[in-house]
């Protein structure tokens, strides 16, 4: 009831309103015949797009959370790497990390004869593997200087408190300084993961068939240039509000910290 409350003030009514309008314009005026033959296509890229989206961001973050730790308490030989890793990562494009990653290392695997006999070459083979792993590092790439700060940012009475008691360290990361960190980056997650979402179509440029492929491809089968665009439009939308309501919930869920606690 929290979370439906917000929805029903005067402004966003009128904006639900008016989107609620353009869409039943849209679904009156415009060419939508081609829509049940390319249907099961579209839900099949539909399932590419948020799996590469859910997969990714999960191997993402869980690679972050060791660089942002390195770099916010690790010693040199860690904390080095692991900013020159993030460095990299959010100084280059996506789509240079995705062709460096899908035409050179490509390019190199069928080369060597122990990867072409073994069990992985019909993965390596195919485009997905690399859209993702490129995913992965440029998500865990921001993130993990997202995670220095919020690690940089506990609150360091409590882990002094902590470590009084005996606390073994191990576990004061998995129950203190960890779950302090995630829940000051909660929101800022939310915002990478839809940014996150908006990346997803440069895989199409290494034939990975997600959502905008798709609607790329019904362009140039059918020359209808709008409706394949507002709709892919509509769908991304969609996902944005849906993870903007997941994290939204999840703020709610998890117990504000107030300085000085």
């Amino acid at each position: 009831m929290r979370m439906i409350r917000p929805m029903l003030m005067p402004h966003r009514l009128a904006l639900i309103g008016l989107a609620v309008a353009l869409v039943v314009w849209c679904a009156l005026t415009l060419r939508w015949d081609w829509l049940p033959k390319y249907l099961p296509l579209a839900m099949e890229g539909l399932w590419r797009t948020v799996w590469l989206l859910a997969a990714s961001t999960f191997l993402g973050f869980l690679l972050a959370v060791p660089l942002g730790f390195a770099q916010a308490v690790g010693p040199w030989y860690l904390s080095t790497p692991a900013r020159v890793f993030c460095t990299l990562i959010r100084g280059t494009p996506l789509l240079l990390q995705i062709w460096l990653l899908y035409y050179g290392l490509g390019s190199v695997f069928p080369q060597i004869d122990g990867i072409r006999d073994s069990v992985l070459w019909p993965y390596l083979r195919q485009a997905w593997p690399y859209a993702l792993l490129a995913l992965t590092l440029s998500f865990a790439g921001y993130e993990g200087e997202v995670m220095r700060g919020a690690f940089a940012g506990v609150n360091r009475g409590q882990l002094e408190a902590a470590r009084s008691f005996g606390m073994p360290r191990f576990t004061l990361f998995r129950r203190i300084w960890l779950p302090q960190a995630i829940n000051n980056v909660l929101p800022t997650l939310g915002g990478e993961t839809i940014l996150q979402l908006k990346a997803t179509p440069l895989v199409a440029t290494i034939t990975v068939v997600e959502i905008f492929a798709v609607s790329s491809r019904v362009r140039q089968d059918t020359f209808v240039i709008y409706e394949p665009l507002l709709l892919l439009a509509l769908v991304y939308m969609v996902i944005a509000g849906l993870i903007a309501l997941a994290f939204r919930w999840l703020e709610n869920r998890v117990p504000t910290r107030r300085p000085g606690n």
